[in-house]
């Protein structure tokens, strides 16, 4: 192995890939414009899709309540909802979302509440859809009020304190240091899509470098050159790995430049609204990048060494596709809830980053894992690119037709 040759094809390789315009936009352009997208454009959407389903008045159905005249008139008075006339098919009226929610009064409800047995109130939504949800909390709202205040009536009645029903109080004290809050918002998707990322930035070089230059007939002038073969594929490994790692930093540096301007253009009540110290950890982004180096090297090698079975560019895409999604779903999984590090998923390759990522992120540092995993990546990553190197020395390989 000759690094002086390898780091010239290195160069060259480069030049050249820079010059192919989906490269840029893989590694520069998509990774730079992801994270704004999540970060502001998602956002800013479900925002406003939230703040116009909770300005609408929602439509409510009344079941019942013939003897409770008076709570159907108060019902009716709400300036919160709209109450239509009630109809038997009131379940397909929510599910065809023309009434959002229906509320049954049952019998003798209102006279129930001067000193009768407890009565139940049933409240109708279709779960899952958020306007059925804000048509369900007025009505919610009304009744807590409405137990209160009877609640009150029966204490002033028999002369007794409201504390009677309040023995105690508690709160929730939050522990976290503030920075950790957003850490545990960002561990919940960025290692998957910084994974992801990372395999898309290779997947373009590593098809051009190798059954690109097939198609083009290239790589037989390429081979007759009197340097090594493995020095050859160390060039186009590091032209590869080079264009991941470029697309892991830009997204990490697009990452935390878009958490900083959406804090900063946070006003008003929304600014006031977060705890002091409240920002993206350039620590853990740091740490994160460093994880993810071995995980490049693997996902490089392994795109290499499947893109050069390939006969043509479009034959190699047919054959990286399915990586893709091998390569997502374990980096998936990293993102569920129940999922947690141990030393048997620290083997795991993929799902092992994802998961310490994930750990990092939320300011946790599992040294003897983080250990464990980074050498783990390293041995799969070698033999990733021992792969590449034997496939790159076999003929019928690279010949293929």
């Amino acid at each position: 192995m000759n690094w002086r040759l390898a780091s010239i094809i290195w160069r060259k390789e480069l030049l050249d890939t820079l010059r192919d315009r989906r490269t840029i936009i893989s590694m520069i352009v998509v990774p730079v414009l992801v994270m704004p997208v999540l970060i502001f454009g998602l956002g800013s959407i479900s925002m406003k899709v939230v703040a116009k389903a909770r300005a609408e008045i929602p439509t409510v159905m009344i079941i019942g309540g013939a003897d409770s005249p008076g709570i159907v008139g108060r019902l009716q008075r709400l300036e919160t909802i709209k109450v239509v006339p009630y109809r038997a098919d009131y379940t397909n009226q929510i599910s065809g979302k023309s009434v959002r929610a229906a509320v049954e009064i049952p019998p003798g409800f209102e006279a129930s509440l001067s000193n009768g047995p407890p009565q139940k109130v049933q409240i109708y939504i279709y779960g899952g859809e958020i306007k059925s949800s804000f048509g369900a909390a007025p009505l919610q709202n009304f009744f807590q009020r409405l137990r209160e205040e009877i609640i009150h009536q029966r204490l002033s009645a028999r002369q007794l304190p409201e504390e009677f029903l309040r023995p105690f109080s508690y709160e929730t004290v939050n522990v976290a240091p503030p920075k950790k809050i957003t850490g545990n918002i960002l561990g919940a998707i960025i290692p998957y899509m910084i994974i992801l990322l990372c395999m898309t930035g290779a997947m373009y070089p590593a098809m051009d470098l190798t059954a690109g230059e097939k198609e083009r007939g290239t790589v037989e002038t390429l081979l007759c050159s009197p340097v090594a073969r493995v020095n050859i594929v160390l060039g186009k490994f590091l032209t590869v790995l080079t264009t991941a790692l470029a697309t892991t930093l830009f997204s990490l540096f697009s990452l935390g430049g878009s958490f900083l301007l959406a804090k900063n253009a946070l006003l008003g009540p929304a600014a006031l609204a977060l705890p002091k110290g409240f920002g993206v950890d350039w620590a853990s982004l740091a740490m994160v990048f460093l994880m993810i180096l071995p995980v490049a090297v693997f996902l490089s090698a392994a795109q290499l060494a499947i893109a050069l079975f390939a006969k043509s560019f479009k034959e190699a895409q047919s054959y990286l596709s399915p990586l893709m999604i091998v390569v997502i779903l374990p980096a998936v999984m990293g993102m569920l809830p129940g999922m947690e590090l141990n030393a048997r998923l620290a083997l795991a390759p993929i799902l092992n980053t994802s998961l310490v990522c994930k750990e990092i992120l939320t300011g946790v540092y599992p040294w003897g894992l983080i250990a464990l995993i980074f050498g783990s990546s390293c041995a799969y990553a070698a033999l990733a690119l021992a792969a590449a190197v034997r496939l790159f020395n076999q003929e019928k390989v690279l010949f293929r037709t």
